[in-house]
């Protein structure tokens, strides 16, 4: 039983690791659009 749930905890864990660095990489993108603002504002 366990061979069949091992690929797809892999593909799961994959999946999750893309997403993270995807929601990394958007939250970076906000950080600078407000930096950028605030150096804007001042």
């Amino acid at each position: 039983m366990l061979y069949r749930l091992f690929p797809v905890l892999i593909v799961l864990g994959l999946a999750a690791c893309n997403t993270v660095e995807g929601a990394g990489a958007d939250l970076s993108a906000a950080g600078t659009a407000v930096q950028q603002e605030a150096r804007a504002a001042q």
